[in-house]
C-alpha cells in the first residue's frame, strides 16, 4: 500500500476565493447584497456572519459571481456551506485525477469525468463548482427527500447544471454506496463530507461554541477576523444526516471503506473529508484490512480550521 501526503495548508492555487471577497464585484453579481454590507473595523466591506440570512446571501453572490448560478436557496434549518473550502476539495481531487493519469496540465481531469457526491445535501455544492469549473458530470445522492427536491429544483433552475447532475435519494439509511452505484455505473472519483459529530447534542454543543467564538472575536474590535475565516468557521443548520451519525465520521467512514470493496472495479478513486486528525490512523489501518492498493492524506487549512482529503483505490 502507497501512501503519500500533501502538505499545502493554504487555498488551493486555482481556487478562485483567494483574499478577501471583493464586495463591490460580488454586489454588481447579486445587487441584493448591498442590504447585508456593513464594515469593518478598519472600514473594509463585510457582512454580519452572524447573521444566517447575510451569510445565504453572500453565498448566493458568490455563486452568481465565480459559477454563473442564478438561483440558489436552501430550507430553513439546512447546512450552509462555507463555499471557498468546499471549492478546495475539488480543485484538489483534480489535482489527484491529474496525477494518477500522469497528466501534469492544470486544465486536466476534464469533461469526461463522472464524479458520485455522497450526501449532496440541499446545497448540491460540491456538483455545482465541479461542474462550473472543470465541466464533470455528477452524480448526486442523499438520504433527505428535502435535500434531494431541494437540490433537484436548483439544477432544474440553472441552465449550466441541465443534464449535468443526477441526484439520487438513498432510501436505505445503513448504506452508503450500496442503493447509489448500479451494476453498469463508472465513476472517476467519489466525494464526501460526512457526519462527523457522534450525536445531536454534540453537534448543538459545537455549533454554539462557533457562535460563542464568533462572538468573542467581533467584541475584540481591533483584531477583526478576515473573511474567510469567519465564512469558514461557522455553519448554520444542519439535519441529523448532514452533521452527525451514530459512531460520528469514524464509524460512517469505516463504513464506507466496506462498502467501497464492493465497487472496487467501478469506481477509480474514493475520497472523503476527515475532520478529526485523530481518526485517520485508524481509517489507514481500516484501508491496509481491505488490501488498497494506494491511499493519500491531501492537507488542507481554511482560517483557522483544519481538514483533510482522504483518499484511496484497489486497482
Amino acid at each position: 500500500m502507497n501512501i503519500s501526503k500533501n502538505k499545502s495548508a493554504s487555498l488551493h492555487s486555482r481556487n478562485p476565493h483567494q483574499g478577501r471577497y471583493d464586495f463591490e464585484a460580488l454586489t454588481r453579481a447579486l445587487p441584493k447584497l448591498a442590504q447585508y454590507s456593513i464594515k469593518n473595523p478598519n472600514g473594509e466591506p463585510t457582512i454580519d456572519f452572524n447573521d444566517a440570512q447575510a451569510v445565504i446571501t453572500l453565498n448566493q453572490a458568490l455563486l452568481a459571481h465565480h459559477y454563473g448560478i442564478k438561483f440558489w436557496d436552501l430550507p430553513a434549518g439546512f447546512l450552509c456551506p462555507p463555499i471557498p473550502s468546499r471549492a478546495d476539495y475539488i480543485h484538489h481531487i483534480a489535482d489527484l485525477l491529474n496525477s494518477s493519469n500522469d497528466n501534469t496540465d492544470s486544465t486536466i481531469a476534464d469533461k469526461g469525468v463522472h464524479a458520485l457526491d455522497i450526501g449532496t445535501g440541499a446545497s448540491c455544492i460540491y456538483p455545482i463548482i465541479g461542474v462550473q469549473a472543470y465541466g464533470w458530470r455528477f452524480t448526486a445522492s442523499d438520504i433527505d427527500p428535502i435535500s434531494v427536491n431541494t437540490a433537484k429544483l436548483i439544477c432544474q433552475s440553472n441552465a449550466p447544471l441541465k443534464n449535468k447532475i443526477s441526484i439520487k435519494q438513498q432510501t436505505n439509511p445503513k448504506h452508503i454506496f450500496y442503493g447509489i452505484i448500479s451494476k453498469h455505473d463508472y465513476f472517476d472519483i467519489t466525494i464526501c463530507n460526512p457526519p462527523f459529530h457522534a450525536s445531536l447534542e454534540q453537534a448543538q454543543s459545537a455549533n454554539q461554541r462557533k457562535r460563542s467564538n464568533l462572538k468573542k472575536h467581533r467584541q475584540q474590535r481591533s483584531k477583526p477576523l478576515h473573511n474567510k475565516e469567519n465564512s469558514t468557521g461557522l455553519n448554520f443548520g444542519g439535519q441529523k444526516a448532514e452533521l452527525w451519525c451514530e459512531g460520528g465520521e469514524l464509524s460512517f467512514i469505516s463504513q464506507m471503506i466496506t462498502e467501497s470493496m464492493d465497487f472496487a472495479e467501478q469506481v477509480a478513486w474514493f475520497t472523503t473529508l476527515v475532520s478529526k486528525s485523530e481518526n485517520i490512523a485508524p481509517l489507514k489501518k481500516r484501508l491496509a484490512q481491505s488490501q488498497a492498493k494506494h491511499v493519500e492524506v491531501i492537507a488542507m487549512q481554511h482560517g483557522q480550521k483544519k481538514t483533510r482529503i482522504l483518499a484511496w483505490r484497489f486497482i
